[in-house]
């Protein structure tokens, strides 16, 4: 037997009597009714954020507050540099977590910070969860997901077995990654843990439909095209493509040749699209070609900026510059894009909308 709870006394139904029920209801107090049933039915999380994940954790909640909790944690360390957290939903010793679906927002932004994070998901999937969700949105080892040479470590994979080790909740825990670099990479989860993967792609394709300005959208190499094109053909019909080849000089990893493969760039104006940015050198060069070969503006896209050292600075006052009138990325990488000057070539978008979504 299924209860049905209103604001007044329960109501005993079989099972599949519900839509019958909603489809037939009539008279005063129906839609309260209605309503009781919907929130109490409804999925809610209590989050936890990991450094550089407060903004986001504190727009969730304002966004659905009938969703989403937000219990704030304090990341400090002892003198000797150890860890010493404390985490959000235990005020005055009392565990409100217990028996609650928990979102963990994480940002492996460091092998220090990553080993923290690990700690604090080692406590709460002993505190008797109902459900565990970790929101990773960029996989920072995703990169060496593969040996070519004997010794090496496949770091893609030993992040993924961390995960997949932690204490078990009941159910496995949900890893959501946002534009996986390999997509591989998700079946190195298992046990404990795995993987759902996402696309903040969806967030650029709502620009360029807002703006109307972008009419060709090129692919660094043919990875990104095989991924991404036909995003692209079903939501911007009538857009036009152009495909790079990269090349990368073996005496020099750090040079690279740029050919273009098909597209006409000329006289277009052009987004770039891929989904990571280190620093930046492939998109860059990509871009440079484009404006050689007639294109009347380029722009670029990419998922996870992580931009290190003066990588940035490159493109908003360096040798790069000049080449691109935009530069969009999202916040996957907080603690980077946290730092990029409003107003520059760089505009980021927020996660958080399609983070909703996908959750």
């Amino acid at each position: 037997m299924a209860a049905w709870y209103s604001s007044s006394a329960p109501v005993q139904a079989e099972p599949g009597d519900f839509r019958r029920w909603v489809l037939g209801a009539r008279g005063p107090g129906v839609t309260e009714r209605l309503s009781d049933l919907v929130l109490a039915h409804r999925k809610t999380y209590r989050i936890i954020a990991a450094p550089g994940m407060e903004a986001t954790a504190a727009r969730m909640a304002e966004a659905e507050p009938n969703k989403f909790v937000y219990h704030p944690s304090k990341w400090d360390s002892f003198p000797d540099g150890t860890d010493n957290i404390r985490l959000g939903g235990f005020a005055g010793g009392k565990n409100e977590l217990a028996g609650q679906n928990v979102l963990f927002l994480a940002n492996f932004d460091s092998n220090g910070n990553t080993l923290s994070q690990l700690c604090a998901m080692v406590m709460l999937c002993e505190s008797f969860l109902k459900t565990f969700t970790v929101l990773l949105p960029f996989y920072p080892t995703a990169t060496m997901e593969r040996v070519t040479e004997e010794g090496s470590i496949a770091t893609a994979n030993c992040t993924a077995k961390l995960l997949s080790n932690l204490p078990p909740v009941g159910v496995p825990t949900r890893v959501m990654c946002y534009d996986l670099h390999t997509l591989q990479n998700r079946f190195y989860f298992g046990n404990n843990a795995l993987a759902s993967l996402h696309s903040a792609f969806p967030l650029m394709i709502d620009k360029i439909q807002q703006d109307q300005s972008i009419n060709a959208i090129a692919f660094p190499d043919d990875g990104a095209e095989k991924r991404y094109r036909h995003l692209f053909e079903k939501h911007l019909p009538g857009m036009e493509f152009i495909v790079c080849g990269k090349k990368r000089d073996p005496n020099d990893p750090t040079r690279r040749t740029i050919t273009l493969k098909d597209g006409n760039p000329a006289g277009k104006r052009i987004l770039i699209v891929d989904d990571i940015c280190q620093s930046g050198g492939t998109i860059a060069v990509c871009g440079q070609k484009l404006r050689d070969q007639g294109a009347a503006d380029v722009s670029a896209f990419c998922t996870h900026a992580v931009l290190p050292g003066t990588a940035a600075e490159r493109f908003i006052s360096g040798d790069r510059r000049d080449i691109f009138s935009k530069f969009y990325v999202t916040n996957s990488c907080p603690s980077v894009t946290a730092r990029l000057p409003y107003g520059s070539v760089f505009e980021v978008l927020d996660l958080t909308p399609q983070i909703l979504k996908d959750l």
